[in-house]
Formats: C-alpha cells, structure tokens, sequence
C-alpha cells in the first residue's frame, strides 16, 4: 500500500474494540489533505516533536491502551514539516486555514490508495507519546488529483449505453439493474476504475432499465467501511421517491411533446434583461384549488398546460401586459412530498372552513398530516437533475419529463420565460442511510461543506455543500446545462447564492449564455441569473472565499435581491418585531402605537427610508448620486443601513431584484394587516398594497412579484408556509377570496405573534371583499402597461441612469412621504443623451404614501408639457384620475396612497 510500516493484523474482537475507540478518541477531522503531497493541520510545534499519518482499509484504527500511539494500521507513514508553510493555491482556494502548518507527503506513497482507507494524523512528543490525533478531510486531494471533466452519468451511443461515476474514495463498485421501480433485483455488475472514475458499458437495451449504484466506501462519519446504495449523481430518470435511476435517453423522440425541438421559434421576445418583470409561482399554488382544470391535473405540471384555464387566464393578462416571466419554486427531485399521490393524506378543507377566523384548530389540522400531504416548497434538494415526480401524473418512466417540458413550452407560448429555482447550497441528508442521501453515500465528505473539526456546516439550512471543491463546481454547472438544454429553462434563480462561490456563478454564467441555437437548440444570452446574496455563515466575509454575495456581485450582470428598498419600503426587517412601521406603512405618518422613537426620531427614519427607496429606483446603483434628507450629495454605497451595511451595491440596473415581497416571510397584504394602524380601512390598505407594488413596477432594475401580491394574497400571516399545506397556501384565481382570515398560521414559526395575529385576523374589516380584489389587479396590470409603455423605465446601462434619472423632494426641506422621479429622454439624439422613447421625451412619477392629497411645487419641472399617463386617465381609479400638473409653477397634485404617472407626449 504505502511506504512505511505495517500494522500487526487484528481479530473480530479487536476489530469491534476498535470501531467502539475510534469514535472515542477522534471524533473529529481538524487536518487537510490539501494537495497530493501537503497535509494542513493546526498542531502545536513542540521540540522534537512529529508527525504521522496512519490508514486502514478496513477502518480498524484505534488508539493503544498504553498511550503510545495508533494501532490497527494497514500503513504508518512518516510527514515531514514543510517550514515555507502552505502554497499560495492552497491558502487561496482554504483561506480558513491559512495559518496552518503544513506538513510534505513522501512522493514514493501511493496516495489514491490511501484516499480509499480510514485515515488519521497524530503527533507525538520527544518521548513517542501521542499528543493530538485527529481525521483527515479530502476534498483538496481529490481536486489535485482526481478533478474530471470527461462523461459522468449515462452516454447513449446507436449500439451501446456506458455509466461513468465519480468515486476516487470507493474501494469497490458495482450497478445493480432491477426489473422495473419495484422489482427484484436482476443482475449486479461490477465497474472498473480508472483515475477514481467508475465504468462499465453494455448493450444499448439497457435503456430504460431502473439501476442503482452499489459503493463500497468509507464514512467516517460512521468511522466504518460501508456498502451501501445510491441513485445516480447524474441521474435523468428516476423511479418514485428516488428509489432507483432510470436509465433514459431523455433526448430520444419519445421524451419530447410535439414541436418541441421548435421551441427556441416561440420563445418571447427579450431585447434586454432590462426588460425583465418576474412572478414567483409555486407549481402546487398555481392549480391545486383550481376548478377549471381536471382534477387529476390540479397542483402538478399539467395544469399549465389547461391554455382556458382560471390560472392560465390569469397569467396571459399579466403578460399581456408586459410580465416577462415566471419564477417556478423548486421542481427538481424534493423531498418532504411522497411521489406516489395514493399516500397522500388531505384535510378536509369544508370542515376547516366551519371554524372562526381566529381559531387554532385549522393549523393544527394541518400540522397533523403536515409530512404526509403532498405540500412542501421544496428547498430539502434530493437530486438535482430530475423533475420532481409529485409535479408529474406518474412518478415512473417519462411522466415527469414530458410534462416538465410541456409546462415549459404552455408557458412560452403564452408570452411567459420560465425560470428555475434552484437549490444548490444545500443537500436534504447526508451519511450512508436513508434514501434521501445520494451525493455524500458516494465521496463522503466531499460535497459538503465541514467546519474545521469536520462537522457538517448547517448554516444554509442543512448539509451546506461545497461549491468551492471542483467537482461540487462542476457538477453545479453541468445540471444548470441539463435544464437549460433539456427542458429549454429560460432563467435560474440561486437559493443562498451567497453561499456558493462566486467562480462557480461566473463559470455557470458564461457556460449558459455561449448556448448557441444552432449548436445547442437554446439561446444562452437570453437566459439571466440571479439570487440570493445574503452574506452570513460560514462563508461570510469571504471567509471560504470570494462567494456570491451581494457586495461580490457587482459587476457581474447577475441579479441578487434588494433587500434594502424591501426593508424601507414595509419597514424593519422580515427577523425583526413585526409592528415595525416603514415607508409605506405608515412610519411618522400614521404610527401604529409600536414605539420606534419620539416624533423626530420616526421624521427622520421616514426620510432615511426614503433615501433608500430612491437608491433602489435608481437601480440601487453604489456610483449614483443622491441629495440625502440631510442635504448631503452621496452615492448609494456612502450610505447605510440601520444594520451598517452599505445601501447599494450594483454596478448596473439589470444587477438588483426590487421586491417587497417573496414566498420567504408573509405576503405583501399580510405584511400591511401587520404594520399599518389597526384602524386603517381595508380599502386603505389596499391602496398601499398597489403603492408598494408600484414603486417596483416603475424602478430602474428587475421588478420581482410574489404571486398574489396583484390580488391582496394572504396566508393568514403565516411568515413561513413553507409546509403549511393547500389550505394556507390557497391561490384564489376566480378572484373570490384573498385567503385572509382562515385560522392562525401554524405554530411553528408563529405561535409567538400568534396575540398580534389573532385580533386581526378576527375583525372582519380587514377582509378584502372580491371587488377590492379585481380593482387592485386592474390597476396592478394598469402599473406594469405603465412599465412596458416606456423604454425610459428600463434603462440597461448606469450610465443612462445616473444620465436621465433625477430624484427633487430631496433635503432637509423634503415633504415627508413623498418620492418625486423624473426620467428624461433627449428631444433628439445628441452625443450628450441619446433618444431612446419615440413616444415621451420625460417621464415623471410621484408616490404619495401619505394619508391625504400632497400638492407641492417642482420649479425644475415647471413649463413642461406634462400630462397625466393616458393609461391612469382611463383607469377604474378615480382618485388616481384626479392627479394633476400646473406648468406655470410645476405643482403636481397626487392623491393619498397613490403612485402618479406623469408623461410629456412628443409633439
């Protein structure tokens, strides 16, 4: 095996002492195998003092009575300290363990061999005493030395069908082919390997076979060799709840709807990403209470395809007016929801809807059945490669895969770009059990990310993974290519974007956007990214290097959220009291009674809130100059949040997601029911529901919608409905009911506010009746024909921005609640301005968050030819119809809770 001494061999008596030490006495992995020939480890430098590494094939590793050191070793070998510390490659790609010491690796031991057993370092004094023992972790071993990027999964050839797996650490692997998702077993063949990949090839009717993986490894988080079963990384079929891979060519005809290969034809129109709107659906929401489709269809990928539908209605009004796409919630292969829809158990939502408003029988309902019925998000990631069989009428053979891309194609054809939600920061399980663990059966240790005693990192969730290891890198992008290719996804949107790296999101960003039509039926460089660059954890501060937070983004044209012009908007933060009042609910203006400061302090925290909104109408850009309520010129990045966190930091509008709300904490409605003053009238809140929402539609940047915000949606304040069932979930697409008022939102995350919740929900005057429903969504559609009537409203460059956008109730004489925004086009080209609207040469909005009518005067923007939007002229709004502009002194007069557009027609 390796240069060095050989242990004395054990009994089973000796080897069961040895598992039961083992874990005593290394329950950790504090050193890294970091090249093929460096070892990092933390241990103290005493005189005299080494250093050894030890493995075991068998796993029989133990630590002697006697204390002198490690027994049960296949192979004792010798490290050397390496005095010039650790290569620049190493610090740069762990910069956590920078500091170690590190240690050479003879060049004569046969470290691919080693890799496969149990292993421990341990340093001894100068008198052959054990003084540290501790595990390894691998992963940068096997990037040096196993990184691949030839054939992973299945390849199909016209006579034959190879598997190729990636698994450098197992000591034996074979495939186990079934008769069928259930059957028996009907062969076991072993692969052979070659540079740590596993493969075998057959004959071309292995297709569609059902197969898993049979890997003998190591785990040490069991500290024992285990054989255990596993579905295919690469996997492109599955049988139901993941039990087996099926082995598809998911490029053979039969996989495809009609006209599909004729898809890229149909694809809307996308000039820009500047152009972009997205609604955020979860596929169950969207038909699960929807009577116009077939019932057998409801909450799955079909539904979409119900063209009459009250959805599907609903969805071609909203891109009939300028909505670009849809943000699908997780649809790969989830768990939390059982595939086979005969397991399911359901309430009974008739019975649930004879209790009050305020009652907590209806979440305990739900709560009972709450693993069993088919409700989940889905951000408990399986396998990342499959539609997730729950979504599809049958969860074995093509199913999920035709209707995965007839969902796709309905929607395309209906004007609407799909983008996905992926999950790559995190894994459901982890460990040799369970059937919801696939990547960490097969390379232990290597997909997860590990703190520095080895443990798993569960800040993302659970099981965070490891973008930083080449393979974890690789695969990330080589599933983004799988849906972009496959299934024609025309978009991905990156859950905790924060926690993978920011090489992985540059490397998946150029990989899409070189997608060619003619070489890959796809064009790339309409397919746009964005996500969550939230910043914390383990990688935050770039602690396991350049992640993909939001401050790292910029410059990239990826997209992360806004959650600045969020927090001004609504007030607080989603982690914070929720009585905290913001911009629109009523901050200064209207106090709800929960203190947040004395009469000047709520002054000026509106006006700090302000200056954040302007920031983020101006595409939250860090160069962009604003006047700040206290008479200072700065840019967007010289100011701060209450958190101390810069307010901006875009280097282009296309690089910020504005939204006010998102599946994440309660609905955009539910958020006002919590913040404004409880006397507040319904129709009221309606108004800031349209206001808030408004103030997205019309920034510079990407507009995000939670489904439902356009139709007062409520899930009776649950701030995570995560695994709340149908019931709080409820979309209402006949527009009968917002779903406001049906029980206390589970106990799990709400029984704290459960007394804030409660009176609310119980008075019947905060309930929208179905003509505040259709009036909001009339005007909602008014705001984005608004949008999309207007170049000047998506402006793609900063530099057009910081050029035509202006911002004039600004400084300490600023009418509080009240934003004022020009956007200017030239009159004709001019190498200053180019002309960019054929129809408006300036555009002016006012957003008037205060209870009462504001007239004030803009002398910047006196004797102009402004006019009231012909879109608002015609609308079901009567206040907003009484919007006004004099051009003598500039005074525009705007409603209360009101956003005016005010447009100078070319002549």
């Amino acid at each position: 095996m390796a240069v060095g001494e050989t242990g004395a061999s054990a009994g089973t008596a000796v080897e069961n002492q040895a598992a039961e030490a083992i874990q005593a006495f290394m329950p950790d992995a504090r050193a890294y195998w970091v090249t093929s020939s460096i070892i990092a480890w933390n241990v103290s430098d005493q005189e005299g003092s080494s250093v050894c590494l030890y493995a075991s094939r068998g796993a029989a590793l133990h630590l002697s009575p006697a204390n002198r050191g490690i027994q049960g070793y296949d192979s004792k070998v010798e490290l050397q300290p390496e005095h010039a510390g650790l290569p620049e490659s190493v610090t740069e790609k762990f910069p956590f363990i920078s500091c170690y010491r590190a240690f050479r690796v003879p060049s004569s031991v046969d470290v691919a061999s080693l890799v496969k057993c149990q292993l421990v370092v341990a340093s001894f004094s100068a008198d052959g005493k054990h003084t540290d023992v501790t595990g390894l972790q691998l992963p940068g071993v096997l990037d040096d030395m196993f990184a691949y990027t030839g054939p992973l999964g299945a390849v199909f050839s016209e006579e034959a069908v190879s598997l190729h797996l990636w698994a450098p650490t197992a000591q034996e692997v074979s495939v186990c082919f079934f008769d069928g998702p259930v059957g028996p077993v009907l062969e076991t063949l072993q692969l052979k390997e070659f540079n740590g990949v596993w493969s075998i090839t057959g004959p071309r009717d292995w297709e569609n076979r059902y197969y898993l993986y049979e890997v003998d490894v190591y785990h040490p988080s069991k500290a024992l060799v285990e054989k255990v079963l596993a579905d295919d990384p690469y996997a492109r079929g599955l049988s139901a709840n993941g039990e087996r891979t099926w082995l598809v060519d998911i490029n053979c005809e039969t996989m495809k709807p009609p006209s599909w290969d004729e898809l890229a034809d149909e694809k809307p129109k996308l000039d820009s990403f500047s152009d972009i709107t997205i609604y955020e659906l979860h596929i169950r929401d969207f038909s699960a209470h929807d009577s116009t489709v077939d019932c057998n269809s409801r909450g799955g990928f079909q539904a979409f395809t119900y063209q009459d539908s009250a959805g599907m209605q609903h969805l071609q009004k909203l891109s009939d007016a300028g909505l670009t796409h849809v943000h699908l919630l997780p649809s790969f292969h989830f768990a939390g929801v059982d595939d086979i829809k005969s397991n399911w158990k359901c309430v009974d939502e008739c019975e649930l809807a004879k209790f009050p408003p305020g009652s907590y029988m209806q979440q305990a309902a739900i709560a009972a059945i709450k693993e069993e019925d088919p409700y989940n998000w889905g951000y408990n990631p399986v396998l990342w490669g499959v539609p997730k069989g729950s979504y599809a009428s049958n969860p074995d053979g093509p199913s999920r895969i035709i209707e995965y891309r007839q969902m796709v194609q309905a929607l395309n054809r209906i004007g609407l770009r799909v983008v996905m939600d992926v999950v790559y920061n995190h894994l459901n399980s982890s460990g040799p059990f369970g059937i919801t663990s696939v990547l960490d059966k097969i390379v232990p240790g290597y997909y997860v990310r590990r703190d520095i005693k080895g443990q798993i990192e569960n800040s993302a969730a659970m099981n965070n993974t490891a973008s930083e290891h080449f393979m974890v890198d690789r695969l990330i992008v080589d599933d983004l290519l799988n849906w972009a290719v496959n299934y024609k996804v025309d978009g991905f949107r990156f859950d905790l974007m924060g926690h993978i790296m920011k090489r992985t999101m540059m490397r998946a960003k150029y990989v899409l956007q070189s997608l060619t039509r003619d070489a890959h039926g796809v064009d790339g460089s309409k397919i746009y990214l964005y996500g969550e660059g939230w910043d914390f954890g383990e990688v935050a501060r770039n602690q396991r290097g350049i992640n993909g937070s939001q401050l790292n983004m910029s410059g990239t044209r990826i997209g992360s959220f806004n959650d600045r012009m969020r927090d001004a908007v609504n007030g607080g933060n989603p982690f914070g009291n929720p009585l905290q009042q913001g911009f629109t609910t009523g901050l200064f203006l209207q106090p709800n009674g929960f203190y947040q400061g004395n009469e000047a302090d709520t002054r000026a925290a509106l006006a700090t809130y302000a200056d954040h909104i302007q920031i983020g109408l101006a595409g939250n850009l860090r160069d962009y100059v604003l006047i700040s309520h206290t008479g200072e010129a700065k840019k967007g990045s010289e100011m701060y949040t209450f958190d101390g966190l810069p307010v901006s930091y875009t280097s282009s509008p296309i690089e910020t997601i504005n939204y006010v709300s998102a599946h994440d904490n309660e609905t955009l409605f539910d958020v006002i029911g919590l913040k404004t003053l409880t006397d507040v009238s319904v129709d009221e809140r309606c108004r800031i529901n349209l206001l808030a929402s408004s103030m997205m539609a019309l920034s510079q940047g990407i507009p995000f919608f939670h489904a439902g915000d356009e139709i007062l949606r409520s899930k009776s304040i649950d701030r995570d409905s995560y695994n709340s069932g149908d019931w709080f979930n409820k979309l209402d697409f006949s527009y009968e009911t917002n779903n406001w008022g049906v029980g206390l939102p589970p106990s799990e995350k709400n029984e704290d506010n459960w007394p804030l919740i409660k009176p609310r929900l119980e008075n019947p005057f905060f309930k929208p009746a179905k003509r505040h429903i259709l009036a909001v969504l009339e005007s909602f559609v008014d705001i984005l024909k608004i949008r999309y009537s207007s170049p000047l409203f998506r402006l793609s460059t900063a530099s057009d921005t910081k050029q035509r956008v202006q911002f004039h109730n600004t400084g300490p004489s600023a009418i509080p609640g009240v934003i004022v925004m020009s956007i200017e086009d030239a009159q004709n080209d001019s190498p200053q301005m180019a002309q960019l609207d054929a129809n408006f040469s300036h555009v002016v909005v006012v957003f008037n968050v205060c209870p009462h009518e504001v007239s004030m005067d803009i002398p910047a923007l006196a004797s102009m030819a402004l006019e009231l939007h012909p879109v608002q002229v015609n609308s079901s709004d009567a206040l907003v119809r009484q919007s006004a502009y004099e051009a003598a002194t500039g005074r525009f007069t705007v409603p209360r809770r009101t956003a005016s557009v005010f447009v100078e027609p070319r002549r």
